[in-house]
């Protein structure tokens, strides 16, 4: 049925829906707006968001990695498998979607601490800690990420028939061949989108790495870390890092402008 022959949208209805859209829309406009351009280049192009950068794009890489080989698995298990506990799982798979993000911090700092439940031991059979380094920055945004990539594979694999993997399996594939020549091809455009989709939020943590790995510029200290630092005594610099996170989650979204801006 047409819209036309409902009538006109009720003005309690226009009303929230216009202050909602101004509520998302004004801020990211006046970012834009009040970024100083005339020194965009003085401001960006520094030593000390060009290691920002390299650093938040290395270390989401490595996550958004480690999310495709230990993530893809665990969705296919929840979307293809039944066992006792899999809801229970799944809830545990999305606390992290949820959880404030200092608190992720602080959770990673009990279990991969000096003295944490994996930490702990770690450093006495290794004399290696991890909190602090570069490496808790990717077990940070792991952390954070994996759900995101997790929950969308799941997804995909729910929509993907499952009667092409019987038929795979009444043709001799094994579960592993069905899952690599299969599955995996079905639900590929999902997979896609959960890789984007993990890499902009890891790319876009703060709380839980600047709690867990800190904010040492080259080792630690990511974009939004930096964004936090500059704004304390420049927030004209501070707008334009942010600027440039603004930018690569305008290319996130162009990725998905057909699944998420297309007209139905």
């Amino acid at each position: 049925m047409s819209s036309d022959r409902l009538g006109r949208p009720p003005a309690l209805l226009i009303v929230p829906a216009a202050l909602a859209t101004l509520l998302l829309v004004v801020p990211l406009v006046s970012l834009v707006a009040r970024t100083p351009w005339r020194r965009l280049p003085e401001l960006l192009f520094t030593e000390e968001v060009g290691l920002a950068l390299r650093l938040s794009l290395l270390t989401s890489t490595v996550a958004l990695a480690v999310c495709l080989v230990l993530g893809l698995p665990l969705a296919w298990f929840l979307a293809r498998t039944d066992f006792p506990g899999r809801s229970l799982l799944r809830a545990l798979v999305t606390v992290p979607l949820v959880l404030p993000p200092v608190v992720a911090g602080v959770a990673l700092l009990a279990a991969f601490g000096r003295t944490g439940s994996v930490g702990g031991p770690l450093r006495d059979l290794t004399g290696i800690t991890l909190p602090y380094t570069t490496v808790a920055v990717v077990l940070a945004h792991v952390f954070v990420s994996m759900p995101f990539f997790v929950i969308s594979v799941e997804g995909a694999l729910r929509t993907a028939d499952p009667a092409y993997d019987a038929a795979a399996a009444t043709l001799g594939a094994t579960r592993w061949t069905t899952f690599r020549r299969v599955t995996v091809p079905l639900a590929m455009p999902g997979i896609v989108a959960g890789l984007v989709l993990g890499w902009a939020r890891s790319l876009g943590e703060f709380g839980a790495t600047i709690t867990f790995a800190g904010n040492f510029p080259g080792t630690t200290q990511t974009m939004p870390s930096l964004v936090f630092v500059e704004l304390q005594h420049d927030q004209e610099a501070a707008r334009v890092i942010s600027l440039v996170m603004l930018a690569i989650s305008i290319g996130v979204l162009t990725l998905f402008r057909d699944r998420w801006l297309g007209t139905p």
